[in-house]
Formats: structure tokens, C-alpha cells, sequence
């Protein structure tokens, strides 16, 4: 949802900032190996620390190269068919590190319940991504899906900051949404993989 009405918004503002780095002999590789590495480093020390707002804010500040890492390769003119695997890996690992840390926090602060909903969203999201990758493997359609990506971290994300401001309701909340729309976007994407076989 987010990638088809904020997309040309955000382009506004993404691909003159990306062209400027271009400019600067700065790689979209390198954009997306730094939004990774400072995104992962962020989650793992900030989250299980007790640092809901600080790590919110830094994830989010990190996560914004994933943006620009598409800008640049617009205006380079080199969006080639490793900087779209190294993208997809590197948002894999990304995901990983942000939904591990905050269940980790949650399940050493005797949060079980709700921890384990994270892993679930957790195993759910990369589950989501593995259905679309295979699907277009055999040569079928399974894109979309209610609760992409983007979703799924702004909904995360902005419960960890409300949170971190003192709403404690708020990363419940979140959770249990996040929990809800990434396994029915599971069955959403499975459901379009089966329904684009040949024959159907």
C-alpha cells in the first residue's frame, strides 16, 4: 500500500539527495551495505539495552538508505540484477535484526507472550518475501499483499517510539496488528501464486 501512494512523494525528495551522491562517486551498493550494517547495529544495541525511543529513531534514520539506494540507481543508471539481489538480502537481514532484537528484549524482560507474537511476525515477514521471490521463480505473480514491507516496519517502528515515550500500550498494539495483517499477507500472497498457475 505504501509503495504505490507514497512512492512518487517520496521519490520527490529521495531522487535529487540520490542524484547528489551519484555526483559524488558515492555506489548504491555502498548506500544500501551502510543503511544495513548501521540499521542491524542500531536494533541489536539500542532495542535489548532498554533504548525503545533512540533505537527507533536510529533504525529509522538508517532505514532511510534504503530509499535512497534506489534514487541513486536511477540516476547512475545502473539498477542491475545484483544490486537487486544484494537489496533483497541485505533487507532480509535487516528485518531480522530488527524484529530479533525487539523480541530478545521483550522475552528477557519476562514479555513471553508477547515476544514470542514477535518471532511469529518475525518468521511471517520473511516468509512473505520468500512466497513473492519463489512465485516469480516459476514465473507466477505473487506481489502485494496487505502488510509489505514498509508497513510492516512503520507499524513496528512507530509502536517502539510511542513506547519509548512512555505509551506502553502501544507496542502491544502493534505487535498483535503486525501479527494479524503479516500471516493474512502470507495467505494473500500464497493465494496469488495459485491463482496465476497456468490454468487456473
Amino acid at each position: 500500500m505504501l509503495n504505490v501512494f507514497a512512492r512518487a512523494s517520496v521519490a520527490k525528495f529521495t531522487d535529487p539527495v540520490g542524484a547528489w551522491l551519484v555526483r559524488h562517486r558515492i555506489s548504491p551498493d555502498v548506500a544500501t551495505v551502510v543503511g544495513t550494517v548501521g540499521a542491524s547495529l542500531a536494533a541489536v544495541t539500542l532495542f535489548p539495552t532498554g533504548y525503545p525511543l533512540l533505537g527507533t529513531l536510529a533504525v529509522t534514520f538508517f532505514l532511510l538508505f534504503d530509499l535512497l539506494d534506489g534514487a541513486m540507481a536511477r540516476a547512475a543508471g545502473t539498477g542491475g540484477s545484483f544490486g537487486a539481489v544484494l537489496d533483497a538480502s541485505c533487507d532480509r537481514v535487516t528485518d531480522g535484526m530488527v524484529f530479533g532484537s525487539l523480541a530478545w528484549w521483550l522475552l528477557v524482560n519476562d514479555r513471553h507472550v508477547l515476544g514470542a507474537a514477535l518471532l511469529v511476525c518475525l518468521v511471517a515477514a520473511q516468509v512473505v518475501s520468500y512466497v513473492k521471490a519463489r512465485a516469480e521463480a516459476q514465473g507466477l505473480d505473487a506481489d502485494g499483499g496487505f502488510a509489505e514491507r514498509a508497513e510492516r516496519l512503520v507499524l513496528l517502528l512507530t509502536g517502539t517510539g510511542l513506547y519509548g515515550l512512555g505509551l506502553g500500550w502501544a507496542l502491544d498494539l502493534a505487535v498483535w496488528v503486525l501479527l494479524v495483517l503479516s500471516v493474512f499477507t502470507v495467505g494473500q500472497r500464497l493465494l496469488g501464486a495459485y491463482r496465476a498457475r497456468p490454468g487456473a
